[in-house]
């Protein structure tokens, strides 16, 4: 779960992460531990698809200066709370961010302080979701080294081997 639509990326295009630069790390990283497969050219049209996977954000549309207001947070919250709900077999969520993560835990109705947002944390939260932190995968993320491609796959390896861990 990212934070929302990107102004050159999904809103762009149509779908999540594509066409701009957190994009390009995301589905990397999706491709290489095995929730994404074909091409990603960063247009809607370029073959890729994901594999029990599922991508959305915190807020539906572009937020001025990529930065949601809280009240435009929790007018999205409705929508974020019925597609989670929509998703019966959902076991995870990987939050791009700790405005993702915050999403998460007010669309289940939990409080933030029993579930602090640390990078590559993972919480159990009481339904029986799991919820993964990361740091969101953005160009200034990445150019300012708070958050490496090692790092970002890390939080895939520890998220995918906790899943399958779970599943056998």
């Amino acid at each position: 779960m990212g934070l929302a639509p990107g102004l050159r990326g999904a809103n762009r295009t149509g779908r999540p992460f594509t066409g701009d630069y957190a994009g390009d790390l995301l589905y990397a990283t999706m491709h290489k531990f095995g929730l994404a497969s074909g091409d990603y050219a960063a247009h809607r049209g370029d073959g890729l698809t994901l594999d029990r996977a599922r991508i959305t954000n915190a807020v539906r549309c572009v937020p001025p200066q990529n930065k949601p207001e809280t009240a435009e947070i929790a007018a999205c919250r409705p929508f974020l709370t019925a597609e989670l709900a929509a998703l019966p077999r959902l076991r995870a969520v990987l939050a791009l961010g700790s405005i993702a993560h915050n999403a998460v835990l007010a669309a289940r109705g939990l409080r933030r302080a029993a579930y602090p947002f640390a990078h590559a944390a993972l919480h159990d939260l009481p339904d029986g979701l799991l919820l993964a932190d990361s740091y969101h995968c953005s160009r200034l993320n990445t150019n300012t080294g708070t958050l490496t491609t090692a790092m970002f796959e890390a939080v895939f390896a520890t998220l995918v081997e906790r899943l399958n861990r779970d599943r056998a």
